[in-house]
């Protein structure tokens, strides 16, 4: 059978531009509001003087409670997913969830202008992230699907904007640090740039149907289809006069002779195409959750790990790092530059090395044994110039310098092990049950996100 001459063609990359922008706007929402905790910190943690001294009024440990209330709606929806999916078309789930994610930015960059008492701006700003991450849980999951029709390189280019989310949101919270604006101004700035990422991100998605090479590859418009099977029928010699035949010239024709395989020459040299009547083999069947996760369990551990030791200490504990050199300009950048600009570079190429190195293999046993040494960092982080303490644990880490090597080991090793154990369950089952496979990682990964947040309450305290 010839090949198809009509295979679309994806023009300027055009596509592969719009999934990078997808895949930046899905993580837009965590990463602008993980990296504004310095404004949020600045309108909850009012200080009052105590003789002499000034004490925090309430500590409402918001870097806790926003990961914490990020994390847990996509567990939810995780879980929720063959419900949820199966009932609300594609468009309306991915579309949805931008808009309300657009509406729900526009409300956070207007309450930067309107005055609040704190106890209820807190309440408003937990309720917008429970929401904002609950929409973000939808599109994330919906992009998954839809990338996964398009050949694997798109994958990468989605993952690639998943990557860079951070890095874009803490670039802004720079930008807005260094202008000569009043800091409100820079606030309204600041959440005005997810806003108009946002809206770039929904009119991307709308003119994916409208590309040639989308609507092939995502079975969206069917003269693909049915230019394939009338191809098909028509090579075959299939449908002549209502009759299914083997022969172009539309007389009947025996099946294969016992011991000649379909297709195989005959007589006169040339090759026979059958559409048999007879009931095709059943296609095999899928293996259970149950025996997939069997087959997969030490990935699954090993992403769950990774992301409960990145999320118990990352951003909670690490975001109230101080400068060992205050009072300066550097003392307004240090955490924009050494926390989420160090973290999200650094994650981003661990992830990115993979393609180069995947070094331990997927059935070595060192593997998980580096993955469980990363809890290290834990301690380190810990004992890095955190403040205000609430115990006797010592400073050993107080010089600047020591806080970023530390960062971008642990933020590489996280990037680089999750990459890893991403892609390598898949390659423990059979190809029918890689998509098994895959929503059973999702889920873990969001466990481990989830846990990550609940233990960054107690080792906050701990410090």
């Amino acid at each position: 059978m010839k090949g198809r001459t009509d295979t679309p063609r994806d023009r300027g990359c055009l596509v592969g531009i719009i999934f990078f922008i997808l895949g930046l706007g899905t993580l837009l929402p965590w990463n602008f509001f993980m990296t504004a905790s310095l404004y949020f910190q600045g309108r909850l943690n009012t200080t009052e003087w105590s003789n002499g001294t000034s004490v925090v009024r309430k500590e409402y440990y918001f870097n806790n409670w926003m990961t914490l209330l990020s994390q847990l709606p996509l567990l939810l929806f995780t879980l929720l997913n063959s419900f949820l999916y199966q009932r609300i078309s594609e468009a309306m789930r991915i579309a949805g969830s931008l808009v309300f994610i657009l509406l729900l930015f526009v409300l956070t960059a207007a309450l930067v202008k309107v005055p609040m008492e704190q106890d209820r701006f807190f309440d408003v700003t937990m309720a917008t992230i429970w929401f904002i991450n609950s929409f973000g849980a939808v599109l994330q999951g919906s992009l998954f699907g839809l990338v996964g029709l398009l050949p694997q390189k798109y994958s990468a280019v989605f993952m690639s904007g998943q990557g860079l989310a951070g890095t874009f949101a803490a670039v802004a919270m720079l930008l807005a640090l260094a202008s000569d604006a009043d800091s409100e101004s820079a606030a309204l700035g600041y959440f005005v740039t997810p806003c108009v990422g946002t809206l770039l991100t929904l009119f991307s998605y709308l003119l994916l149907p409208r590309l040639d090479f989308a609507q092939y590859h995502l079975n969206k418009s069917s003269k693909y289809e049915l230019g394939a099977t009338d191809e098909l029928l028509k090579e075959s010699g299939a449908v002549e006069n209502g009759k299914l035949n083997g022969h172009a010239n539309g007389s009947a024709s025996k099946g294969p002779a016992e011991g000649e395989g379909e297709g195989e020459p005959a007589a006169d040299g040339t090759k026979h195409a059958f559409l048999s009547l007879e009931p095709a083999e059943p296609a095999q069947a899928k293996a259970s959750v149950m025996e997939v996760f069997k087959k997969i369990w030490v990935m699954a551990f090993c992403v769950t790990f990774v992301f409960t030791v990145t999320l118990s200490v990352f951003p909670a504990v690490t975001v109230d790092v101080m400068t060992a050199f205050p009072g300066g300009k550097w003392e307004r950048f240090f955490i924009s530059v050494c926390c989420f600009l160090t973290f999200n570079i650094n994650d981003w190429l661990g992830r990115t090395v993979t393609t180069l190195v995947r070094w331990p293999a997927k059935e070595s046993r060192l593997f998980p044994l580096l993955v469980v040494s990363r809890v290290v960092f834990v301690p380190l982080l810990m004992l890095c110039n955190v403040q205000p303490r609430r115990s006797s644990l010592p400073v050993l880490f107080s010089h600047d310098a020591a806080f970023a090597v530390i960062m971008t080991l642990f933020s590489v090793s996280s990037g680089y092990f999750v990459c890893l154990s991403m892609s390598y369950a898949p390659q423990l089952v059979a190809q029918k049950d890689a998509e098994t496979a895959g929503a059973l990682m999702t889920f873990f990964l969001a466990l481990g996100l989830s846990i990550g947040a609940a233990l960054s309450f107690p080792l906050r305290t701990l410090v």
